[in-house]
C-alpha cells in the first residue's frame, strides 16, 4: 500500500521526463541493499511468502513458487540477492550481450500509467559479458534459480549472431542456472530475423551443443537448459516452426512472450516506437500461451509473461498450461506486493 500511495507517485513524478531514471533509483537501492546480509533479511521478512504448494521443480531446478521476474529488469545481475528477497521464486537477468553497449538513446521508456503499460526501446544496454561475469564472481548469488538472458550485440552483423551468443554463454555459464536465447526484442535492429526456421534453427543447435560440451568437461551429469524467448506478434505458422526447432535441437523450455510492436489496448494513439508491455498485451501473450500448450502437449515447459497484473491474470496463464510464469511490468506499477499477493492467491 506504501508504495502505490507515496513512494510510486513521488518516483513517477520526479522522473516524469525520463522514467528510465526511476529504475536506476530503485536499483542503486536494490544493489546497496543486496550488499548486506542484515538487510536482506529485512526485506525477506517483510515480502516473502513460502507455501509447500507453491514449490514447483523443472529440469532438475526447485522453484520455491511460480513466479519469477523477467529479464530486462536486472540486466547486470547487480542486485540478484535483494531481488530474490523481494519473494520471486526464480530471476532472470540481462539481456547481456558480448560487448558493452549503451542502448539506444535516452528517454527510451514511455509510461501510460492509465492502462498500467510501458513502452520501451532500451536496445539492451550492458556492461557486457566479460564485466559482467567478473562482476558476479566477486559476489555472493541467491539461491533461487537464476536465468541470464543472452542476446546479441548490435555491433555484431547478423551472419556473426551465432558467435556473438555463444561467447556470452560461456562466460556467464558458472552463474547461470539456464539460459535464455533472447529472439525476440524489437529494439534491435535485426534481432527478430533470427525467430526465423533455419537461423533460428543454427542459433538453438549451437546454443545447446555448447552447453552439453561444458557439462561434459566439467563431468556433470545435466547440460544446463537452453529457453527460447518469442515475440507475440508471431503467427501460428511461425510458432509450428519455433516448436519443430525446439524440439529438434533439445531446448528445454520456451518463455511466451516479450514485448509487442501492437499498440491494441492503449487509450490514446501513440507513435512512440518500441514494445509495449503491461495490462494490455496480456490477452496476446495469453492467446500464444494456449496455443504452445496445446500444440506441445506437455513435451516442452512453457513459461507464461505479459501483462500479468494481479493474481486473476496469473491464474489464466497456469490454466493455460504455463509451468511458471514471469512479471516485469506489474512489478513497476504494484511494487513487490504484487509478488506477495499473487503467491498467496495461488497457495490457496
Amino acid at each position: 500500500m506504501l508504495f502505490r500511495t507515496v513512494i510510486r507517485p513521488a518516483m513517477f513524478r520526479l522522473s516524469a521526463q525520463d522514467p528510465e531514471n526511476a529504475h536506476h533509483w530503485v536499483m542503486n537501492g536494490l544493489a546497496f541493499a543486496s550488499r548486506y546480509p542484515l538487510l536482506l533479511k529485512l526485506i525477506k521478512v517483510a515480502n516473502m511468502y513460502r507455501s509447500p504448494s507453491l514449490e514447483r521443480t523443472l529440469w532438475g531446478l526447485r522453484f520455491p513458487n511460480p513466479i519469477g521476474l523477467a529479464g530486462g529488469f536486472d540486466k547486470n545481475g547487480l542486485a540478484l540477492p535483494a531481488l530474490a528477497a523481494l519473494g520471486f521464486g526464480f530471476l532472470e537477468a540481462g539481456t547481456a550481450t558480448r560487448y558493452k553497449q549503451p542502448g539506444n538513446e535516452r528517454p527510451r521508456i514511455v509510461r501510460f500509467s492509465a492502462e498500467s503499460a510501458l513502452i520501451n526501446r532500451m536496445g539492451f544496454p550492458n556492461d557486457g559479458a566479460d564485466e559482467i561475469a567478473a562482476r558476479l564472481a566477486q559476489q555472493p548469488q541467491p539461491v533461487i534459480p537464476i536465468g541470464w538472458s543472452i542476446g546479441k550485440s548490435k555491433v555484431t552483423p547478423q551472419e556473426e549472431a551465432i558467435e556473438d551468443y555463444l561467447y556470452s554463454l560461456r562466460k556467464l555459464n558458472p552463474f547461470a542456472d539456464f539460459f535464455t536465447a533472447n529472439v525476440s526484442s524489437p529494439n534491435t535492429p535485426g534481432l527478430r530475423k533470427l525467430q526465423d526456421k533455419q537461423p533460428l534453427d543454427q542459433l538453438l543447435q549451437a546454443l545447446v551443443e555448447e552447453t552439453e560440451h561444458i557439462a561434459q568437461q566439467a563431468g556433470d551429469q545435466q547440460a544446463k537448459p537452453v529457453l527460447v524467448k518469442i515475440a507475440p506478434d508471431l503467427t501460428e505458422g511461425q510458432i509450428d516452426d519455433v516448436i519443430d526447432v525446439c524440439l529438434s535441437r533439445g531446448v528445454r523450455g520456451i518463455i511466451a512472450t516479450n514485448t509487442t510492436l501492437a499498440r491494441d489496448g492503449l487509450r490514446e494513439s501513440t507513435t512512440e516506437i518500441g514494445g509495449l508491455s503491461g495490462r494490455p498485451i496480456h490477452a496476446r501473450s495469453l492467446g500464444v500461451v494456449q496455443y504452445l500448450c496445446k500444440q506441445l502437449d506437455g513435451r516442452l515447459p512453457v513459461i507464461g509473461v505479459g501483462g500479468i497484473s494481479g493474481p486473476d491474470d496469473a491464474m489464466r496463464m497456469f490454466d493455460a498450461g504455463a509451468s511458471l510464469i514471469q512479471i516485469y511490468t506489474s512489478f513497476i506499477y504494484e511494487g513487490p506486493e504484487v509478488v506477495k499477493k499473487m503467491n498467496r492467491a495461488l497457495a490457496l
